[in-house]
């Protein structure tokens, strides 16, 4: 059964500076090497927010994804990694669903 791929990256790091274009550059290009293509929702960011303690925590994020046939957990964990060091975060969510093609 085929996923979809969902990447949540953040457009600012922590002290609240806007990541280079080239960051989300290198993830285009990754990810439509490795899988022919991607759709990026970047023009209206999503905005997340959470609770951390006392305190609620907001990012403005980029929702990236790309469509496979078969979900290579072990490549996917390790370009989460990778994901989270280029853009300095503790963690980066990366979600994937099954769909049925209609």
């Amino acid at each position: 059964m085929p996923h979809l791929v969902q990447i949540l990256l953040p457009m600012y790091d922590n002290a609240g500076n806007r990541f280079p274009s080239d960051a989300y550059a290198k993830v285009h290009s990754t990810l439509t090497q490795r899988f022919g293509g991607l759709t990026a929702y970047s023009r209206a960011p999503a905005e997340g927010l959470w609770s951390s303690g006392s305190k609620i925590k907001w990012d403005d994020i980029v929702v990236v994804e790309v469509m496979v046939e078969e979900l290579e957990r072990h490549w996917w964990c390790d370009y989460r990694r990778q994901l989270e060091q280029l853009f300095r975060q503790d963690q980066i969510v990366l979600r994937a669903q099954s769909y049925e093609p209609l």
